[in-house]
């Protein structure tokens, strides 16, 4: 069993970056690939508030599109890393609250121990933050300083798994296809080394994208752009553009209509006080419980499918399971609609909390 409280550490993933290659047995990779899990997990909670937030009455629709493209990507990283975990003989770890990410906070395991990532409606602030979390380590339009990004860290883990491919087991494979999503975005048994380099490969690129190109190497459409750039490209309210007589890519294509979002609040550390002078009025307290019990019901829903032994009963727990996710909406939209008093217009919105059933 899992020892929930080391994956709580927030700088768990530099300690096992640290770890010489020689030394990086089964158990390291095990680690490490629980650690990918609840690194997928992360960015789920910020990206969703900035596409809940989104007035679709306003703007093209493109931003929207580009969020909801992008959380899609993620949830089917989120399904390769848990195969990845269990084919090496792991169970992924979902609902405990030792485990689950909190905001604000770092990115599991110290990955930019410099980033604080936190929930709020969309903003400039917040798509800044989202670019920081898919930074490469070398990207193509601007420099940063040396750093553990999350392809660095999968890149270590991929050498584990060339040099110890007969670790690959094939245990507890779960396939989700989703081909309207994009041509990357289907969970896959990883059984061998090539499927497993190939997973790696779909969850780096479409992130960070390649060290030619910022688009997606894997997308749901034509020109689609890996996560770190389209970001970008919504913080600049401006497509990127490769100057012919430079070779770089530029800012300076189409504009980019970014459009109204709900005003939702940056959710405070610990969440929202239920007590004092600042606590919320009992119905939104209500939606909150509402919106975490519902939360917490996907995590136990998600975690299941690994578990059965039966295939196709853990597909079937699996296809439930995303199911689940649209229970969420509403309670969020119901939380960015209500003011927060003497706050200057700013409103609530969901924590992201575990609680135990």
């Amino acid at each position: 069993m899992v020892n929930a409280l080391l994956y709580a550490r927030s700088n768990r993933i530099l300690e096992l970056m640290e770890h010489p290659t020689e030394r990086r047995d089964a158990d390291w990779m095990r680690d490490a690939a629980q650690q990918a899990v609840l690194l997928e997990l992360a960015t789920l909670p910020p990206y969703l508030c900035g596409l809940w937030s989104i007035e679709t009455s306003t703007g093209d629709g493109s931003v929207f599109d580009t969020l909801r493209e992008i959380i899609f990507d993620e949830m089917s990283h989120l399904g390769l890393a848990c195969n990845l975990l269990t084919t090496i003989g792991g169970t992924p770890v979902l609902a405990d609250e030792t485990v689950v990410p909190r905001y604000p906070g770092p990115l599991p395991g110290g990955v930019r121990p410099e980033l604080s990532v936190f929930l709020s409606g969309l903003t400039k602030d917040a798509v800044e933050m989202y670019s920081r979390i898919e930074e490469p380590d070398h990207p193509l339009v601007r420099a940063v300083a040396e750093h553990t990004s999350i392809g660095a860290f999968y890149t270590a883990l991929l050498e584990a798994f060339r040099m110890h491919p007969e670790r690959i087991t094939g245990a507890h494979q779960l396939t989700m296809l989703m081909p309207h999503h994009g041509e990357g975005n289907d969970v896959v048994p990883l059984t061998t080394l090539a499927s497993v380099e190939s997973a790696i490969d779909v969850i780096k690129e479409q992130g960070e994208g390649t060290s030619a190109s910022p688009e997606n190497p894997h997308p749901g459409a034509e020109g689609e752009r890996a996560h770190y750039y389209a970001f970008r490209e919504i913080f600049h309210e401006r497509k990127l553009k490769k100057n012919p007589a430079t070779g770089k890519f530029e800012f300076t294509g189409a504009a980019i209509a970014v459009p109204e979002a709900m005003p939702m609040g940056i959710v405070p550390e610990g969440g929202w006080p239920r007590t004092g002078p600042s606590a919320p009025d009992a119905e939104t307290i209500q939606i909150l419980d509402e919106f975490n019990q519902a939360y917490s019901a996907l995590l136990r829903a998600l975690e299941r499918p690994w578990r059965e032994s039966d295939p196709s009963q853990a597909e079937q727990l699996l296809f439930d399971a995303v199911g689940q996710m649209s229970f969420l909406q509403d309670p969020a939209l119901r939380l960015m609609a209500r003011p927060i008093p003497g706050a200057g217009g700013k409103t609530y919105g969901p924590e992201f909390r575990y609680v135990a059933p």
